[in-house]
């Protein structure tokens, strides 16, 4: 050891964040293991490292004992109080073993412990700063890809992009820039493992909330997403504050907000709605761009049975029943959806009392281009 010591572990903390406490420890973890072995010792060792100056020296602790057992543990009151007459019983006594070559048997020895234990404490940097960022987005670069996973870097680490959680209409290549969703972070044996997704419904709410400063503060709130991803999403917002718009705000001045949101997936159409504590409403601003003529209810089943104006029925229902099932998966309710004609042949409707109230300005300017909604 020398006395340039000091200036490593300076270098490794300012560097590696690891702290000096740590880097000293694993040393002399190391240089215990490097006498034991290299000098066929198993007594109880103690290592004193002179940060200053670089020295160290290696201490045998030895119990004080009336009758001596193991010499290489224990010492006799006797021979303790030649060194020091204030000894007593179940005191310890630490002698100097310092091997004369041992500075170099150590050095050798010793390497591959430090690097370990430097290496697993910057897995648990590593993990603790990552832990704490589940269910969060980061920007990643994309590294490389096998038959299963893309490796996108996040800076200190790479994280695995399954896929079934890659978006289908995208397609990756090497130095991309992507945004990803943080889904799970796990310890393992070989340092923290971090699976990322673009297909999470977070990934939306996220998103929004990056670009919506009325989301960020709190002012409105995103209640629920449902998304087919890179296809359509829906999502329901609302806000306390009877003054702010919570749909015209994800939207932003001319579109710009929700078009950030859409050209980062890709071209994902997005529906945002107003959500409601009422089923009737919220179930009815869920379908749009379709007008709706009245939602009848049913609590036990958490079912509702939507009627619509003929000539909106395929607007309702949405290519290949994407808007209904969009809808169902963002109020959680069943939605059946039925045309004014079948329903009045059903005896449904009108009901004496419809339910249903609600202004045809009420979906204006609240979506995306859905016009190839239409069948």
């Amino acid at each position: 050891m020398s006395s340039e010591l000091l200036d490593a572990l300076t270098l490794l903390e300012k560097e590696k964040g690891i702290s000096r406490e740590v880097i000293i420890e694993a040393i002399e973890a190391a240089l215990v293991s490097a006498y034991r072995r290299n000098f066929n010792q198993a007594q109880n060792v103690r290592i004193d490292l002179n940060l200053g100056s670089g020295m160290m020296r290696v201490f045998a602790r030895k119990e004080v004992v009336d009758e001596v057992f193991d010499p290489r543990l224990e010492i006799s009151i006797e021979d303790a109080r030649k060194l020091n007459p204030n000894y007593q019983i179940e005191d310890i006594v630490e002698l100097e073993v310092t091997p004369k070559d041992f500075g170099r048997i150590a050095a050798q020895t010793a390497k591959q412990v430090v690097t370990q234990r430097v290496r697993e404490a910057e897995r648990g940097i590593i993990y603790s700063e990552f832990i704490d960022r589940e269910e969060d987005i980061m920007t990643g670069i994309v590294q490389r890809q096998d038959s299963k996973f893309i490796y996108v870097s996040l800076g200190k680490i790479e994280a695995i992009l399954p896929a079934n959680e890659q978006m289908p209409n995208e397609h990756y290549k090497p130095h991309d820039r992507i945004k990803v969703f943080i889904t799970k972070v796990e310890k393992t044996t070989k340092g923290p493992q971090i699976f990322v997704s673009r297909t999470h419904p977070g990934l939306l709410k996220r998103l929004f909330e990056i670009e919506v400063p009325e989301i960020y503060d709190g002012t409105v709130e995103i209640k629920s997403v449902a998304r087919e991803a890179g296809d359509r999403s829906k999502i329901s917002v609302h806000s306390d504050n009877e003054e702010v718009d919570p749909v015209g705000s994800c939207v932003g001045p001319k579109g710009t907000r929700v078009q950030a949101v859409v050209n980062e997936l890709k071209g994902e159409k997005i529906d945002i709605v107003k959500w409601s504590q009422d089923p009737v409403v919220f179930v009815a601003n869920a379908l749009s761009p379709s007008k709706v003529l009245d939602v009848i209810v049913n609590e036990e089943d958490k079912a509702t049975t939507v009627i619509v104006p003929d000539y909106q029925l395929s607007l309702a229902i949405g290519k290949r029943g994407q808007n209904a099932r969009l809808a169902a998966k963002l109020t959680g309710w069943k939605i059946d959806i039925k045309s004014e004609t079948d329903a009045r042949e059903s005896g449904i409707y009108p009901r004496e009392e419809t339910l249903l109230n609600y202004d045809d300005n009420d979906f204006e300017d609240e979506n995306l281009d859905l016009s190839d909604d239409m069948e």
